[in-house]
């Protein structure tokens, strides 16, 4: 009996174990499996499908959601009128979208849903799924494959918003409406058009900053080709590297800056004329650099009595090559003067020390007219009594720049003092003494780095030297096939090339509407280590198709006492000059 009692417990108490378990699971084998295709609304032939059919319904194994469905999703030839995409914010067990439109004759329609369709419960992505079908005989099963780039930039954004695109060519192209194919581009830079019909096509990529499937000049990057693609057959490897394009000059505002006015524009006039319409401004200067995007207007606020007490709606006329060329066109603000903008003067040197064979730069946020050193103090740190020889320029190449001249010794502190009212403006002097402190670094901290380059450019091109950020630390404009920068800091830096290829000093962008290319580019295929006494050289074929690998631009700092392959020892007697960082 006894024995028959604690039988009748253990059963009791395993039951009641096992049925507690049921209501606390410990986990199992995580779904990993993307939802899975099983039918769809239309025929498994995919062909003959009625004109007049108003949706696509596709059904899954489970339940699915849409991830920026009007991101991923690209419908090929364009179906303009999409009434409805279900699911939108509840799960559902099918995608179903609905249009007005009544469909194209003999034509193939692609659903290219990117990575839009996914999983509810776990996620997981349906990779660029795609659902064809013709409203003809057969199903176009034609593609173009390839790889698209960034041509300049070595940063790798957060989010790919590239496309490619096909227009019909016609006799007439309407680049304002969707391509008549278009897919997006993977994160790896591959792109596939599916589902083609033969004829030709004019091919386009662009970074869609905006997600509406068009390209917007001046606004988005863009890569084509000039001859139309003939599709008769598949091609594969048709790459494409994409260029900032070129800006059409639009006025976009006038604000209040130091000495006067500013006029900004989108794009880059040639040659901007403007004059005051106010009757107090009689005196101004303008100041517009070729190409540059603003433009200045400097007067004298005081002496004209414009918004001193009182906030003045200025007007000025302007003609930057919009419309008639005669033609004055009016742009306004509500100005006050801003005591605080006053002339100042800035070291350019940050942190005090100076490279070695350099020269001594001071920036001001003034327009420089004229300078008067004859009360100018040059010595060394220290010295009270003597003087040191130097003198004193406007930069040729920065009217915002004076550039100071004189036999510095490395490992010496300078002082420079600067009086008050001794550096001009137009209409205004430095209100105040400036004294600059700064030492000379030694040499020994700097290496070299010398460029020989195959295939080289045969017009003059700007060589650069950037950092991990795009940000341009130096160049060179020049010609031939050897370049060095003498003396630079210790650093990885990432090479590039932009070629002046007709030689009017501006690197010139994409124009796709008067089917211009941008002038050529090349990023070296790795990056260029540059030690402290050491002589770097390296050599660039230019031919060379390797791509820089941006997953390595955060390795450590290399070993300072490491020598480098293709590397000598400096030459300390050398005549090295430091290349100054430019923004041209």
């Amino acid at each position: 009996m006894f024995m028959k009692r604690l039988l009748l417990l253990f059963v009791i108490g395993f039951l009641l174990h096992s049925c507690a378990r049921v209501g606390s699971p410990i986990g199992g084998t995580k779904d990993t499996l993307a939802p899975k295709f099983l039918s769809s609304n239309i025929d498994t032939t995919r062909i003959n499908v009625p004109r007049n059919i108003k949706e696509l319904r596709l059904d899954f194994d489970e339940y699915v959601t849409l991830k920026d469905i009007n991101k991923n999703l690209n419908i090929s030839p364009p179906i303009k009128n999409i009434k409805r995409i279900i699911p939108s914010t509840i799960a559902n067990k099918f995608v179903l979208i609905q249009w007005t439109d009544t469909l194209q004759a003999n034509t193939t329609y692609n659903f290219n849903f990117g990575n839009a369709i996914a999983d509810n419960n776990e996620s997981n992505i349906l990779r660029y799924y795609n659902f064809a079908f013709s409203t003809g005989e057969k199903l176009d099963d034609l593609y173009i494959s390839g790889d698209i780039r960034d041509a300049l930039s070595i940063k790798k954004a957060s989010e790919n918003k590239f496309v490619v695109g096909l227009y019909q060519v016609k006799d007439t192209i309407n680049y304002k409406q969707k391509p008549y194919y278009i897919t997006k581009v993977d994160d790896d830079g591959y792109y596939e058009l599916n589902y083609l019909a033969p004829g030709k096509y004019k091919i386009i990529a662009f970074e869609d900053e905006n997600g509406n499937s068009i390209y917007d000049p001046g606004k988005e990057k863009v890569g084509f080709q000039k001859d139309p693609v003939v599709v008769e057959k598949s091609v594969s490897g048709l790459n494409l590297k994409l260029y900032p394009s070129k800006k059409p000059v639009k006025y976009l505002e006038m604000k209040e800056t130091p000495g006067g006015v500013l006029m900004a524009f989108e794009g880059k006039p040639i040659d901007v004329k403007v004059q005051p319409l106010s009757e107090k401004i009689k005196d101004y200067k303008v100041t517009h650099a070729v190409k540059s995007d603003t433009v200045k207007i400097w007067f004298d606020a005081v002496k004209s009595d414009v918004g001193q007490t009182a906030t003045e709606n200025l007007k000025f006329g302007y003609n930057a090559g919009i419309g008639k060329k005669d033609s004055l066109y009016n742009a306004s603000l509500f100005y006050k003067y801003n005591t605080k903008n006053a002339m100042d003067l800035n070291s350019d040197n940050g942190g005090g020390m100076l490279p070695p064979k350099e020269d001594f730069k001071i920036s001001s946020n003034y327009y420089l007219d004229k300078i008067n050193t004859d009360k100018w103090l040059f010595r060394v740190a220290g010295d009270t009594i003597n003087t040191i020889p130097f003198t004193a320029k406007i930069s040729e190449t920065n009217p915002y720049q004076i550039i100071v001249k004189s036999d510095l010794v490395s490992g010496k502190k300078y002082q420079l003092t600067v009086p008050k009212e001794t550096v001009s403006s137009f209409y205004a002097k430095n209100f105040q003494s400036k004294r600059f402190d700064f030492e000379v670094d030694k040499i020994e901290n700097f290496g070299s780095l010398k460029f020989i380059l195959q295939n080289a450019p045969t017009t003059k091109y700007w060589i650069q030297l950037l950092d991990a950020s795009d940000k341009v630390l130096f160049q060179k404009y020049t010609k031939g096939s050897e370049v060095k920068f003498d003396i630079l800091k210790p650093a990885e830096y990432i090479v590039r090339i932009l070629v002046d290829n007709n030689e009017n000093g501006y690197w010139d962008e994409a124009d796709f509407q008067n089917d211009i290319f941008a002038e050529d580019s090349y990023i070296y295929y790795k990056t260029a280590v540059v030690r402290p006494l050491w002589d770097s050289n390296e050599n660039w074929d230019l031919k060379d198709t390797r791509v820089l690998d941006t997953s390595k631009l955060s390795t450590p700092k290399p070993d300072a006492n490491a020598q480098p392959k293709d590397a000598k020892k400096m030459d300390l007697k050398g005549n090295n000059s430091l290349l100054t960082p430019t923004t041209r």
